[in-house]
């Protein structure tokens, strides 16, 4: 029996799944995200901790030979963010996540120390907000006390590890997600934060997402219902887990994932970035691997923000219910999804939403529908840059909570312009945090032959609508104005 777990952004989640891929048991716990300022966006890794024994404790109702028979763990969490603990492994403030768009001074920092050119040669990535390297520099200088306090840095499920087995460290797709790290060499990049100032014996060892971490001590044996000494694999970035868990572990297969952040994204063996910077590429958790994508901050997140503050709807199956009542195009009206900034491609800190084009004769249908073709249209603007990389392919893997709405999924598959298909397993990142501690224990020989047992997909297969189709391109065009002729007046 195997345990993938995922720290996600809006709740943590954990999956109990046997050798042949029977899922046992899936239990998770929601929390919230906290803005104690504008642009500020915070988590307390302790609420984390408590969250996952919740979870413990409901697996185990559910399976109660849980605790006889789990033979390794994984996990997969919410990519990019600062965890700092002192000498103790106690936080020395709340996590500073991927949403945050506080370290406008320091991105300014950076810039004027690496050129931009630089910044991809080592990152591969244009450095912004919400990334572990100018949260940090942030703390440095506006935190300056805690900032001495600080022992060791990592990403939110190594924190989590960390509590399991006692033993610091990550692995090589979060640290290359945090901007600290020489990608294409796989190993921090030493001298660029000899130029910043940091710190060298804050940086964790850096492990493979398959391989042992640690194992599982007494004292959090005790408090997770299991026993001590299961081995822990590193895991992976949430964004990785999920490319394995929906087994797009070979080039020619991309992947949508609209969860509270939203991606497009691709495997590739190359070690290669859009040189304009306009997409990410990052180490992935299989051997020698990189993954290549576009980011939005504002996917999900847009429809729980019309679903909480605007509509007042109780379930989101409601609002996509709603969408699906009116006509594709939402009688002229467009959303731009950019609520918290935004990332690829705009990289823009300062971009803000906005619904356009309404009329007396539209209602919250509509309101639903267009926040829906608007964040798959920003989702669209990073595809054609890694389509003009070369990167293409005919299939789309749509995962995350968008993947449940079987309109949004046709949205998808005209707007994108691909056929859009499901996997079996609705929680593709605990899936892949599942193989991965497979590997790492033994159970499989490597992620391909996981893939091979594992990975199944849904008959139904949505198709472009032709129509849909030329009707959207004209709608994107619209799209990619409104922020255009709109920006300077943010």
């Amino acid at each position: 029996m195997l345990l993938g777990i995922d720290v996600g952004t809006s709740s943590i989640k954990g999956m109990l799944m046997e050798e042949n891929g029977r899922i046992l048991a899936i239990s998770a716990r929601n929390y919230d995200v906290s803005f104690p300022k504008p642009n500020y966006a915070e988590q307390d890794p302790r609420m984390w901790w408590v969250r996952l024994c919740q979870v413990m404790g409901e697996l185990q109702r559910k399976c109660p030979r849980m605790k006889e028979d789990l033979q390794g763990i994984g996990l997969s969490g919410q990519m990019h963010g600062l965890v700092a603990i002192d000498k103790e492994g106690i936080p020395v403030r709340p996590a500073i996540i991927w949403m945050d768009q506080r370290a406008t001074k320091e991105l300014e920092e950076i810039k004027e120390k690496i050129p931009f050119s630089r910044q991809g040669e080592i990152f591969h990535n244009q450095v912004f907000n919400g990334f572990a390297l100018p949260s940090l520099l942030w703390m440095k200088r506006e935190e300056p006390d805690l900032y001495e306090r600080i022992d060791k840095i990592f990403q939110p499920k190594d924190y989590i590890r960390y509590c399991m087995t006692g033993e610091v460290g990550t692995e090589e797709s979060d640290a290359s997600a945090a901007l600290l790290m020489d990608v294409g060499k796989r190993e921090w990049a030493w001298d660029v934060l000899e130029i910043l100032g940091i710190r060298r014996e804050i940086l964790p060892p850096l492990g493979h997402s398959w391989e042992v971490a640690g194992r599982v001590t007494e004292k959090a044996a005790k408090e997770l219902g299991i026993r001590a000494g299961i081995p822990v694999v590193y895991g992976a970035g949430d964004q990785q887990a999920q490319s394995i868990g929906n087994g797009a572990v070979r080039e020619g297969l991309l992947i949508s994932n609209i969860g509270t952040g939203a991606q497009v994204s691709c495997y590739s063996k190359k070690d290669w970035y859009d040189t304009k910077l306009r997409t990410h590429t990052f180490c992935h958790g299989i051997p020698d691997g990189y993954t290549i994508y576009g980011a939005m901050l504002s996917g999900g997140m847009s429809l729980k923000w019309l679903k909480n503050n605007i509509l007042n709807v109780g379930r989101f199956g409601g609002l996509s219910a709603m969408a699906g009542e009116t006509a594709p195009g939402s009688d002229g009206g467009i959303f731009l999804p950019y609520l918290s900034g935004e990332r690829t491609p705009l990289m823009n800190p300062g971009a803000k939403g906005m619904f356009f084009g309404l009329s007396i004769e539209q209602d919250r249908r509509h309101l639903a529908r267009a926040v829906m073709e608007g964040v798959t249209y920003a989702l669209k603007s990073s595809l054609d840059i890694l389509q003009s990389m070369g990167i293409d392919a005919k299939r789309i893997l749509a995962s995350g909570g968008a993947a449940q709405s079987p309109v949004w999924l046709q949205i998808q598959a005209d707007i994108l312009g691909k056929e859009v298909q499901v996997c079996n397993v609705k929680e593709q990142a605990c899936l892949g945090a599942c193989m991965l501690a497979g590997v790492g224990c033994g159970v499989y020989g490597d992620i391909g032959q996981a893939c091979e047992y594992l990975v199944s997909y849904e008959e139904k297969i949505y198709l472009p609508n032709q129509e849909n189709q030329s009707l959207y391109r004209e709608q994107y065009v619209k799209f990619q104005g409104l922020y255009e002729n709109t920006k300077e007046f943010l």
